[in-house]
């Protein structure tokens, strides 16, 4: 049975619709990512399935019980890592866990019992007594993933969780969802890496203007979205070169600031133009969900 099911899902705030009959199935196990554009819904969404707002029509069910009706019953067995830190910055870490898991109704005796396993996984065993204050980003990110878990959740919702983090943080970040996923967890993600989610994901869904756009797999979408090779092309009369050769070597030319991107299933005919052409500059790689991703949703910039 899966954790969570959405039918036909709807949301306007006044004229206008931020969700527009959306379907979704999250199977046990499993790491769903929904990607988009900024204003796609992708929190709406995600706030709709926890039961926070209300869908103008259209049923959810998360665990067989019904949302938003049996939203908190059904929330009980939920851990939600928001977009924004919410960690509260006048107690220390181990207080953050101990108030966040009274809020389950959690003993303090079983709080206390899951604490260290919980500093353990976000490497803060050394941190238990400092105040928030004096954390990093990476390690306040990595408490509230370790907060969310407090109550041995089945499904964990993350919205973008490893926005503003460096590298470094976000690599450690995917190791400890990974552990999860090991564990038998079920994750829903959004986020705008598509890296990511190429990573992390069993399966995808891609939403624009509020309408799921495609869905498979990433290797699935790939396939079907993109050729599979594309040289970057970039240097001093490179728009001259594309609208003179780029189109006739290549299924499909774009040209993004400074760059040309060229795709193509049969890149040779294309390197052999380029390596006569030492003014210009290049970069041949594989086709990637970013690909498909702004072919899907466009490349225009979205506020």
């Amino acid at each position: 049975m899966a954790c969570l099911t959405a039918r036909a899902l709807r949301k306007s705030y006044g004229d206008h619709e931020v969700i527009a009959g959306i379907d979704l199935d999250l199977k046990p196990g499993e790491c769903f990512g929904l990607l988009g554009p900024n204003g796609a819904g992708k929190t709406t969404t995600l706030r709709l399935c926890l039961g926070l707002t209300d869908p103008d029509s259209g049923t959810i069910s998360m665990f067989g019980m019904p949302v938003p009706r049996a939203a908190r019953e059904a929330r009980t067995r939920v851990g939600v890592v928001s977009q924004i830190d919410n960690l509260d910055p006048d107690f220390t870490v181990r207080e953050n866990l101990l108030v966040y898991g009274r809020y389950f109704g959690m003993s303090d005796a079983r709080i206390e019992e899951r604490i260290p396993a919980l500093l353990e996984f976000a490497g803060l065993e050394s941190r238990a007594g400092d105040n928030i204050k004096t954390l990093s980003g990476g390690m306040k990110r990595r408490l509230t993933l370790a907060r969310a878990l407090i109550n041995d959740p089945d499904l964990i919702f993350l919205d973008e969780p490893t926005t503003g983090l460096d590298p470094q943080a976000r690599h450690l970040i995917w190791e400890r969802l990974r552990q999860l996923l090991a564990q038998g967890k079920t994750i829903f993600l959004t986020t705008h890496f598509m890296d990511e989610a190429e990573r992390l994901c069993h399966r995808l869904a891609i939403i624009d203007r509020g309408r799921m756009i495609a869905g498979g797999s990433p290797r699935e979408l790939i396939a079907a979205h993109i050729e599979p090779q594309v040289v970057e092309v970039f240097g001093d009369g490179v728009q001259a070169w594309a609208n003179a050769h780029g189109a006739s070597l290549s299924e499909r030319c774009e040209k993004t600031g400074e760059t040309v991107f060229c795709y193509a299933r049969d890149v040779e005919p294309l390197m052999r133009d380029l390596e006569r052409r030492p003014e210009l500059r290049y970069l041949r790689r594989p086709a990637n969900l970013e690909d498909v991703f702004l072919r899907l949703t466009g490349r225009d910039l979205r506020d």
